[in-house]
């Protein structure tokens, strides 16, 4: 454990950085539940296609994951602040050019400005709380709380999304965003220093298209088994092609000298269990979020503002989490111990969630309330373990391999939980649907639990009735079993934790005084001040 001295630690200013920081963080975390309740409204203003809509949902995500590595280590070279000032441009621009989107191409092409903007944000954020706070005390605090606004910042994008959807059009979702990055353009050069790498070493452009080569190919496989709710060919042949490049992009990266993602990264045992164990927690995040959103609007039938306040409950105990798990690592409790417990809590969780019946709004609630609250435990004190453990001039790279890992957590959690509860829809829908339907609405029915309950507000009495009672006990009977292999497989992350972590020592790396080295220099120098004062002289 690092001994830092007095003056090292962060004071009001540094504090008050932290805080504007966590603008972007908030907005790029809400630009993902956004568009939930805005679909009806564009498909009446823009009419996509069926292949335009599923397009202007998920290449935000494409975007944002496949240019994570290559931001993380351009901000390492060029200055994360600086890197956080032009993400804050692109992503405003890219809001008020989705806001005003004429058709769906442009509302495509706007969302993935919106992607590249997300990820120059997320991982400068993140490597920024990492130059800052260098107390091991105070980063442990502000990664805390880090963690929980992001997991916040989800369900706090839906119910933002139904209030101006209920009073405005909708691409106001989207202009939210403008003065929060104008904000932040006015505050940033003010309150936050700037850091960078002394001695980058020149940027290695070919490992750019070999990462987006290894990212894309599998998070689209994955995106599109948990669309299809099936495995067939092309998803698998994305993902073994993602593998492939994957494979040349890492051998690439240990045997350069000027690697993208350096291998000194790795020389602390725990960075590489961290990115594993933060992959884990975002499984089981998101393939919970899969049910509990379709279980509140299509199985109790509530609207969708209320569904997204309803939502909001299980964050109140989400903002505690990340601190208390903080806290107790901080008065002596092993680490390991608490990530384990972290997944514990996740597990029982995910077992309140199995025993929920098709009329149990509290069950869901406080089920996906322990759940949340389980995995902001454990994504809290494993990314601080990362970020505290790598040299301050590698934590942009550290922290976009960081949300990478997240990426693909959270697109396999969607794709193995959902095929898991669809499988069960389907079957128990095949065996339960009324007699005399015809074949179509048969297999339409089969399809979802959202079409499902389109086709029997179309059927006549008590037909429609007996149909939408089936797929709603289909669809509760799939969130069951597919809580128990969540249960299943947050118990063995608490088993691995604790193999891997309980006796590992925690190197951490005390960032150095600001200077000419990491602190902003020539034509930064009306920021050496504010560099002095972060870096503790």
């Amino acid at each position: 454990m690092t001994t830092t001295s007095p003056d090292s630690r962060a004071g009001r200013k540094e504090w008050i950085a932290f805080a504007v920081l966590m603008l972007p963080l908030l907005l790029v975390s809400m630009d993902v539940s956004v568009l939930y309740f805005a679909v009806p409204a564009i498909s009446r203003e823009l009419d996509p296609s069926s292949t335009q809509q599923l397009w202007i949902f998920d290449i935000y995500a494409f975007a944002l994951a496949g240019l994570l590595i290559t931001m993380g280590s351009l901000g390492d070279r060029i200055g994360r602040r600086k890197l956080l000032l032009f993400g804050a441009v692109a992503f405003g621009t890219a809001s008020v050019a989705a806001a005003y989107a004429r058709n769906a191409e442009m509302l495509i092409a706007a969302r993935a400005g919106l992607g590249i903007g997300g990820a120059t944000l997320m991982p400068s954020t993140m490597a920024l709380v990492r130059n800052i706070f260098q107390d091991d005390k105070q980063r442990g605090q502000a990664i805390a709380i880090w963690s929980s606004a992001m997991a916040g910042g989800v369900a706090l994008g839906s119910v933002m999304s139904g209030v101006m959807l209920n009073h405005f059009w909708w691409g106001s979702v989207f202009l939210v965003n403008v003065p929060a990055m104008a904000l932040l353009l006015v505050l940033v050069p003010v309150l936050v220093p700037e850091f960078k790498d002394p001695k980058p070493g020149r940027f290695d452009l070919l490992s750019v298209p070999l990462s987006m080569g290894a990212v894309l190919p599998v998070i689209y496989g994955l995106k599109k088994m948990s669309a299809d709710n099936s495995v067939s060919l092309v998803p698998v042949l994305s993902i073994v092609a993602g593998l492939a490049i994957g494979a040349v992009f890492v051998r690439r990266q240990l045997t350069r000298r000027d690697a993208m993602i350096s291998p000194e990264l790795f020389r602390n045992r725990g960075f590489g269990p961290s990115i594993a164990i933060n992959s884990l927690a975002t499984f089981a995040m998101m393939g919970s979020a899969y049910f509990t959103t379709q279980y509140l609007q299509s199985v109790l039938g509530k609207g969708p503002l209320e569904a997204a306040l309803w939502s909001l409950v299980p964050s109140v105990s989400v903002a505690f989490a990340g601190p208390i798990a903080s806290v107790l690592v901080q008065r002596g409790a092993n680490r390991a111990y608490v990530i384990s417990g972290g997944f514990v809590l996740g597990a029982v969780g995910y077992g309140v969630l199995a025993m929920a019946g098709t009329d149990a709004l509290w069950t869901v609630l406080i089920g996906a309330a322990l759940l949340a609250s389980g995995i902001v435990m454990v994504m809290a004190l494993v990314t601080d373990m990362a970020i505290g453990s790598v040299p301050p001039k590698r934590a942009g790279s550290a922290a976009a391999l960081l949300e990478t890992g997240q990426e693909f957590g959270g697109a396999m959690g969607m794709a193995v939980l959902g095929s898991v509860g669809t499988a069960v829809y389907r079957a128990d829908v095949k065996d339960t649907l009324p007699d005399g339907l015809p074949p179509v609405a048969v297999d339409a029915v089969r399809e979802t639990l959202g079409i499902a309950n389109a086709v029997a507000e179309r059927l006549p009495g008590r037909t429609g009735d007996l149909v939408l009672d089936a797929a709603r006990e289909g669809f509760t009977h799939g969130m069951q079993i597919a809580s128990i292999t969540g249960a299943g497989v947050l118990v063995a992350g608490a088993v691995l934790s604790t193999m891997t972590l309980r006796q590992l020592r925690i190197a951490k790396t005390t960032a150095p005084a600001a200077g000419p080295s990491e602190a902003s220099t020539g034509a930064d120098t009306g920021d050496a001040a504010a560099s002095t004062s972060a870096s503790g002289h």
